[in-house]
């Protein structure tokens, strides 16, 4: 594939922001006001229609749009202020925040905590066991899809979703022993370039639902399934998808190429799937190899690249010439020669290694047990990343320069209602 193509594509933002618009204005691109009152409407039949079946609550009066905004607020603010826990927020200790605790009181969030819903009631016809939550993802999605065009290269992971570490670190042994484990997964396809995750697929564990998706014993068949989820939209658009080695496999790359998709991944003989790839580059060569070396067997436009650098790695790609050269540059040992494709799948995953580690100041410290609010918050601490990346990309950042920490702040106090956030376009 010409590399000139790749710096050719256009990406980015594909609406103008005004210089003014603000850190809602960004937020609201993907939960816009729409998805907030149908939150509202939800939260109300499934606060009446608990009360119908277990006795009616004479403290509870119907939360309203701005309520839903504030009560958002107050979530997203652990993830900036690093609560232990979001009532912390009304406590007296360290984690107190007065200057945001005066707008709601404790009693009407732990209400609305009580009763909060994205989907009341169960259809009949309903099967999938994220029903909970599927409207705001699909919506979530739509958003994503619309608001930014992603670069050619991206990447297939599963990211880091768990607590910050300096969290956990304060947990007793007996309190992390209490934590549930996640009964789902998290995937996601990613821009290399930015950070922007373009599409976010959920795969529930085993026991965690009616559709019991890891009936698929065997992994690589999951992850298969997993990475053609997270590539549904990207048919036709010569995307250069890096992969892990447990999504990394030669019918897997031969499928996504049909549809004009093209691969570069890491194998490996324990993890991948390497059905149909020849044994004689899968063994390591008897013979001692010098750092750089590296052997290539081709099929069609596919390459198969065992490198050695104090080690053999295998990668598996359509989307590089095997005969264009690329270096690897280490500080203590200097320039180490390559195939290009082995230079293109290290600089990725660096990049995304980088992106995680931002992305996690986002993290929403609040930890429910229903699978259907762990996945929601996971999705808003989503949003808001991606939110941040576009507002870094628009005119608006030249105007006021804010880190992303004090992105999320402002969208906490604009949630709240601290803030103007009368339209701006």
């Amino acid at each position: 594939m010409c590399l000139s193509f790749l710096l050719a594509f256009i990406l980015g933002p594909t609406r103008k922001m005004p210089l003014t618009a603000s850190a809602m204005d960004f937020f609201q691109l993907f939960v816009p006001d729409n998805v907030l009152k149908n939150m509202v409407v939800q939260t109300n039949m499934y606060a009446k229609k608990y009360q119908e079946r277990f006795g009616s609550d004479d403290a509870w009066i119907d939360v309203t749009l701005a309520e839903m905004k504030a009560f958002l607020g107050y979530m997203i603010s652990t993830s900036i202020h690093h609560c232990e826990s979001v009532l912390s927020i009304w406590s007296s200790g360290f984690y107190s925040n007065k200057s945001i605790a005066l707008i709601m009181t404790q009693s009407r969030f732990e209400k609305i905590l009580k009763y909060f819903h994205i989907v009341a009631f169960r259809s009949s016809q309903t099967t999938h066991s994220l029903y909970k939550i599927q409207p705001f993802l699909d919506s979530l999605q739509n958003g994503f899809d619309s608001a930014f065009r992603p670069s050619q290269a991206q990447v297939l992971h599963e990211p880091l979703i768990d607590e910050d570490p300096v969290f956990i670190a304060t947990c007793t042994e007996r309190e992390l022993r209490k934590r549930k484990k996640r009964k789902f997964s998290l995937w996601v396809r990613q821009c290399s370039s930015t950070g922007f995750i373009c599409q976010i697929y959920v795969h529930l564990k085993e026991g965690s639902g009616a559709d019991g998706l890891d009936a698929l014993k065997n992994k690589p068949q999951l992850h298969s399934m997993v990475a053609k989820s997270l590539c549904q939209n990207a048919s036709g658009k010569n995307y250069i998808i890096f992969t892990g080695p447990s999504i990394t496999s030669l019918n897997l790359f031969e499928e996504f190429e049909k549809q004009e998709i093209y691969c570069c991944g890491l194998l490996s003989t324990r993890k991948s799937d390497c059905t149909g790839l020849p044994p004689s580059m899968l063994n390591n060569s008897a013979t001692p190899q010098s750092r750089g070396q590296y052997r290539i067997r081709m099929k069609g436009n596919m390459s198969l690249i065992c490198w050695y650098n104090k080690g053999h790695f295998r990668f598996l790609t359509n989307a590089y010439s095997p005969v264009q050269q690329g270096v690897i540059i280490k500080r203590k040992s200097g320039e180490i020669p390559c195939p290009l494709a082995v230079e293109a799948f290290a600089a990725h995953l660096s990049y995304i290694c980088k992106y995680d580690d931002k992305y996690s100041k986002y993290f929403i410290s609040h930890k429910p047990n229903k699978t259907w609010q762990q996945v929601f918050w996971f999705a808003i601490s989503i949003a808001i990343n991606n939110a941040y990346i576009l507002y870094k990309m628009s005119e608006a950042y030249h105007v006021t320069r804010y880190s992303r920490a004090q992105f999320g702040e402002r969208l906490v106090k604009e949630l709240l209602g601290l803030e103007d956030t009368s339209p701006t376009h």
